[in-house]
């Protein structure tokens, strides 16, 4: 896609998202931060940005190809995605198909239960208030989102759901847990957005249940960057790793 990058719009806590000169198109770059414990533990580790890029930008093509309504347009290059602009929603939609985590702590669940159905959790994406537990009410009086805008997105989500787990099981990954934004287009539509990577998913190696995502960071271990090139490996095909040019 032929646009040109313009200067800064937003910067996160690992990605910045960048104007063009369409203003319905925004650049979002991965930057090699990560961070864990609502930003207290922080570090940078070269190439994880690289590798969440091409992770991420191969999810958004496989939903997309399902009929998920996404922000994304292409991967420019690993490390840069050109995508929709989007009015970001400030919700985490967390899906969990497996307790682990902060659900084991704060509820009776076991470590390892699944949850059939899956459960979807919702949290104000806020620093400020600590990203507190939503519900509907506290979101239509808050007036974050439109009950219609609610369905669509539990709709979306368990779709997304279906979709990754069939496709990361036949890649040899389980997916106990994920989190998801969204944001409405320039049309009002709802779409996903932000990213789908193993910062935002627990991914466990399908034979030996390994984590291959950030709670090797959270716990304070080594190889978090290993890991994710793994994921890469097992994830994108050979023209994927052409097309991209993407070092593994």
């Amino acid at each position: 896609m032929d646009v040109k990058i313009d200067g800064p719009l937003y910067s996160g806590k690992a990605k910045d998202v960048l104007l063009t000169d369409d203003p319905e198109i925004v650049a979002v770059r991965f930057r090699d931060d990560i961070t864990a414990g609502d930003g207290e533990r922080k570090d940078t580790l070269d190439m994880k940005g690289y590798y969440n890029s091409v992770i991420s930008a191969k999810i958004f093509e496989v939903l997309e190809d399902a009929g998920v309504p996404t922000q994304y347009l292409e991967l420019r290059e690993p490390g840069c995605m050109i995508a929709r602009k989007l009015e970001m929603i400030p919700i985490e939609v967390i899906t969990r198909n497996i307790a682990a985590g902060s659900i084991v702590r704060r509820f009776p669940f076991r470590e390892g239960q699944e949850f059939r159905p899956p459960l979807i959790q919702m949290d104000y994406k806020s620093d400020e208030h600590g990203d507190p537990m939503l519900n509907d009410d506290i979101i239509l009086a808050l007036g974050i989102a439109t009950r219609d805008e609610l369905e669509e997105i539990r709709r979306i989500t368990l779709q997304i759901n279906d979709v990754l787990r069939e496709f990361l099981k036949s890649r040899g990954l389980i997916l106990p847990d994920f989190k998801l934004e969204f944001g409405r287009d320039s049309d009002g539509r709802i779409r996903l957005g932000d990213e789908v990577s193993p910062d935002t998913c627990r991914l466990w190696d399908k034979e030996t249940g390994e984590p291959l995502d950030k709670d090797i960071f959270r716990r304070g271990e080594e190889g978090v960057v290993g890991a994710y090139r793994r994921v890469a490996r097992m994830i994108l095909d050979d023209d994927d790793i052409e097309r991209w040019k993407v070092k593994l």
